[in-house]
């Protein structure tokens, strides 16, 4: 098995019209993922409820989460990450219009 090597910070896909996701790992239990996003928010009145924990940073740009029900707003920029467990309802509720954020997405479940 050849060893392979990238750099999520290149090659980025447009992200302009609509966010990007790319699985980078992806097994049974784990998946690692790589998102691009400019302006993009989630719609209004969307929260994600997923039955795995996320843990997410931002390798670039910068972003708010929303949580809900206490509306709570987490800003993000290139180096911060947050956990959010498994069925906390949460949006994107700002992503910067200007450049590209690149995001880092581990997504487990809590056996």
């Amino acid at each position: 098995m050849s060893l392979i090597t990238n750099n999520l910070l290149t090659n980025l896909p447009d992200a302009l019209l609509e966010e990007q996701f790319e699985d980078i790992v992806k097994t049974e239990n784990c998946r690692i993922e790589r998102i691009t996003s400019q302006g993009q928010v989630s719609a209004e009145g969307f929260y994600y409820d997923q039955d795995e924990s996320e843990w997410v940073t931002l390798l670039q740009g910068s972003a708010q989460i929303q949580y809900w029900p206490n509306m709570q707003i987490i800003n993000l920029k290139a180096g911060d990450h947050l956990l959010i467990p498994a069925h906390q309802k949460h949006r994107v509720s700002w992503t910067d219009p200007n450049q590209i954020t690149v995001w880092l997405a581990v997504f487990f479940r809590n056996n």
